[in-house]
């Protein structure tokens, strides 16, 4: 599920989301023995030299835990694409201190104020980051594309690599958009929209989530949205080829682990209608939600609105492991629109560790080793409370900045739209505003609420540093 990125530049927020992390038991410093585990030497030694390939890696403007590093060439009349993944197998060893820490962190936390990684950042960010001119371990996909972006072979081994360059998605754009750029460059935007196509044509769908950003202008809060440039989704392509690559890999050889997602039942989608009538977005009955979603500009408040709760349809996505020739009843991603796979980002996900190492033995035709197999049961279960406790921080988080948006506002009147009701209790709702397009709880209506209704609301509370992370909440005006 696309995270819900909130920025924000003020002091006022690092107490109340620090006073979060607490309350949610968020952890903070690694065990000594974990970071001391953390600092030694990869343990692995049998790697291919592939230091020759210029791969250079794409990230936020900063980043240092950097789990990917690309290039891109033309093969005849259709492309190869090298992947290169950390390899986080090559530092953590199954059953120490380290490992039980990483199934305990699960995932790595975003707040706007700090990052609660998943490893010791000594890993993360250093030994097997990516950075650029250093000589680091790694899971090396060759993924060769026809002269329409399909797949035709790929392949993994473990290789050891080095970064040439370490870009981001602003300075990519504007060397593509200039003229500027590399061939590998120019070919990630060939090779990005090809595969977008390829999306469109599978029924597959990319949310362009914008990031919300909370600043302080003349005294006063304000909200913005910033929405990703055309790099960001070609580079999203390239990972969910190899994610798609992975999973076609783990289930021909019978056993895996993979992200799948059901189908939205027709309930869904048609909140999803009237939430879209009640923001004033027009979606005709002839129109499918992918479609929809590929024609709305984030730039614009009520469709950043709209995109944020298109989410919801991604909520159901877990993680599905299966044994010995056995497939599961579901191999798909609804999303996707096709079998995936999390593999891509070892350094801040646990799963992905897990897949790489299937994948590995997939191509190299050995068995899976013994602490896959024996993490299999609890996989999922683990990702998915990670999941929730990620989901929850956002929520709050967002509900911090929103709090502070609205905190001089208390009594006045919105207009909005209900867009949750209480299955128990239909007078209690979530009800987004057209602008600001903040979220926030709804009580007290005498009738019921209806789900798209649009009502006028009153602001009755805003407090970004109370106890629970600070809540917004409104009445029927």
């Amino acid at each position: 599920m696309p995270r819900r990125r909130i920025r924000v530049t003020d002091a006022l927020f690092r107490s109340a989301f620090t006073a979060l992390r607490t309350e949610l038991g968020v952890p903070s410093d690694f065990p000594p023995e974990a970071t001391a585990e953390a600092e030694r030497p990869p343990l692995l030694t049998a790697y291919d030299d592939a230091t020759d390939i210029p791969l250079f890696t794409i990230d936020p403007p900063g980043s240092t835990d950097l789990d990917q590093a690309m290039h891109l060439t033309r093969r005849g009349t259709g492309y190869r694409v090298r992947y290169a993944i950390a390899d986080v197998a090559a530092f953590v060893v199954p059953g120490s201190a380290l490992d039980a820490e990483t199934h305990r962190r699960v995932l790595t936390l975003y707040f706007p104020d700090v990052r609660i990684p998943l490893h010791p950042p000594v890993l993360s960010e250093g030994a097997a980051s990516l950075l650029p001119d250093q000589v680091r371990p790694a899971a090396l996909w060759t993924i060769d594309l026809d002269a329409d972006g399909r797949t035709t072979a790929a392949d993994v081994r473990r290789t050891l690599v080095r970064s040439r360059a370490g870009l981001d998605y602003e300075g990519v754009q504007k060397a593509i958009d200039s003229g500027a750029a590399e061939e590998p460059l120019f070919l990630l935007k060939e090779v990005g929209g090809l595969r977008e196509r390829l999306e469109v044509e599978r029924g597959g769908i990319s949310l362009n989530v914008p990031e919300q950003e909370i600043v302080q202008r003349n005294g006063t809060y304000e909200l913005t949205y910033r929405a990703g440039v055309p790099a960001d989704g070609w580079n999203a392509q390239i990972s969910l080829l190899t994610g798609m690559a992975a999973a076609d890999l783990m289930l021909a050889y019978g056993t895996g682990v993979l992200r799948t997602l059901p189908a939205a039942p027709d309930g869904a989608v048609g909140r999803l209608r009237r939430t879209a009538h009640a923001l004033h977005i027009d979606w005709p009955h002839h129109v499918s939600y992918a479609a929809l979603v590929r024609s709305l500009d984030p730039r614009i408040p009520h469709h950043a609105a709209f995109l944020q709760e298109c989410t919801t349809l991604l909520r159901g996505a877990g993680y599905t492991v299966f044994r010995d020739g056995v497939l599961p009843a579901i191999t798909t991603h609804a999303a996707v629109a096709s079998p995936y796979a999390h593999c891509t980002a070892p350094l801040r996900r646990l799963a992905d560790r897990y897949a790489s190492e299937i994948c590995l033995a997939a191509v190299a035709g050995t068995v899976v080793p013994d602490w896959v197999l024996a993490a299999f049961e609890a996989l999922p279960r683990e990702m998915a409370e990670g999941g929730r406790l990620a989901a929850t921080a956002e929520r709050e988080c967002v509900d911090i900045a929103e709090a502070a948006l609205l905190k001089d506002r208390v009594g006045e009147v919105f207009d909005g739209c209900v867009v949750d009701v209480e299955e128990s209790r239909p007078t209690v709702g979530t009800v987004q505003l057209e602008t600001p397009a903040v979220i926030g709880r709804v009580e007290g209506a005498g009738a019921g609420l209806e789900l798209g209704e649009r009502l006028r609301v009153r602001l009755t509370r805003a407090d970004p540093v109370s106890g629970g992370g600070g809540k917004v909440r409104f009445a029927p005006a």
